[in-house]
C-alpha cells in the first residue's frame, strides 16, 4: 500500500520545532508520505532565529520539478519563502497543479524574527494567494496582507472576506493571538465554520502555524473535504500543544508524536 503524499515548500528549522522538520513530522503521525522542497536554511533555536540562507532559485525549481515530476502529490503545503523571486518560482509550479494548496503565508517566526523580505508581501498576495485551496494566517499575517486590523471575535469575517478578495478558494483565519479562549474562522465567502478550542497554558507553542497547515494538507490528501481536514487538524493541533515541551532555554516546541505518546 502506498500512503498519499504530501509536498511541503518552506524553510528548514535546524532546532526542529518548525518549518521542514515539523511539516515532515506531522505527515509522519497523520500517515501521509511527507515530501520537501527546502527554501532557504535558518539558524535556528528554542531562543529565536540568529539568521537564514536562501537557495537559489534553480535549486528550488529543480526540487519541485524532481518530486513532483516522478512521485506525484495529492496536497502541498506551502510556509516560509523568504523573498520575491522565491515566491515567483513556486507560485508558477503550484499554477499548474491540480491538487490542493495550503498556504501558510509565514511573516515572522513565533520569536517575532522576520522570515519574509519586506518587498515580497505583495509577490505573495499577488502570485502565491490566488493558487490557494487555503490560506491559514494569523492575526499578524492578515494585517501584512489586507490592513485589517482584528481587535475581537467580530472582525474574524471582515478579516477572512478581505484574504478571500486576494483569490484563495477558502481561508482560515486564526484567532489564537485574542484575548479569550481562542477560536478560528474558516470560510470561502459563503459558508463560515468556528472551531473553538481551550487556552493551554503554556508558552512551548513553537511550530504551530506549520504544524497545522501540515496537518490540513495531510487530511486533504487522505480524502478530507475542507471543513473536515481543518476539523481534524484542529484537532491535532490542540493536542499537540497541550504536550508541548520545553527544549533550550526559550520557547519549546510542540509534540508532534503525542498521539503516540499516549497511546
Amino acid at each position: 500500500m502506498i500512503p498519499p503524499r504530501v509536498l511541503t515548500i518552506a524553510g528548514s528549522d535546524s532546532g526542529g520545532g518548525a518549518g521542514i522538520q515539523a511539516d515532515l513530522k506531522t505527515m509522519l503521525a497523520l500517515g501521509v508520505h511527507g515530501m520537501s522542497a527546502i527554501v532557504a536554511v535558518t539558524a535556528q533555536n528554542s531562543l529565536g532565529v540568529q539568521g537564514y540562507w536562501e537557495l537559489p532559485p534553480e535549486a528550488v525549481r529543480a526540487q519541485l520539478d524532481s518530486v513532483l515530476g516522478d512521485i506525484g502529490a495529492q496536497a502541498v503545503k506551502t510556509g516560509m519563502l523568504a523573498s520575491p523571486v522565491l515566491v515567483e518560482t513556486v507560485a508558477e509550479v503550484l499554477a499548474g497543479l491540480d491538487v490542493p494548496v495550503v498556504v501558510d503565508p509565514v511573516g515572522v517566526s513565533k520569536h517575532g524574527d522576520p522570515l519574509l523580505e519586506p518587498d515580497a508581501v505583495d509577490t505573495v498576495r499577488e502570485r502565491l494567494l490566488p493558487t490557494a485551496t487555503v490560506v491559514t494566517p494569523n492575526l499578524y499575517e492578515v494585517e501584512q496582507l489586507t490592513g485589517v486590523v482584528v481587535d475581537d471575535e467580530r472582525d474574524l469575517r471582515r478579516a477572512a472576506d478581505a484574504i478571500l478578495e486576494l483569490g484563495p478558494r477558502w481561508v482560515l483565519v486564526k484567532g489564537g493571538h485574542l484575548p479569550g479562549d481562542p477560536v478560528d474562522l474558516l470560510t470561502d465567502g459563503t459558508e463560515e465554520h468556528r472551531f473553538p478550542a481551550p487556552r493551554i497554558d503554556t508558552r512551548h507553542t513553537h511550530g504551530t502555524g506549520c504544524t497545522l497547515a501540515s496537518a490540513i494538507a495531510s487530511y486533504l490528501a487522505l480524502g478530507e473535504d475542507i471543513p473536515g481536514a481543518v476539523g481534524k487538524a484542529k484537532e491535532y493541533i490542540t493536542g499537540a500543544i497541550r504536550h508541548g515541551f520545553q527544549l533550550g532555554s526559550g520557547i519549546g516546541p510542540v509534540d508532534h508524536a503525542w498521539r503516540w505518546r499516549n497511546a
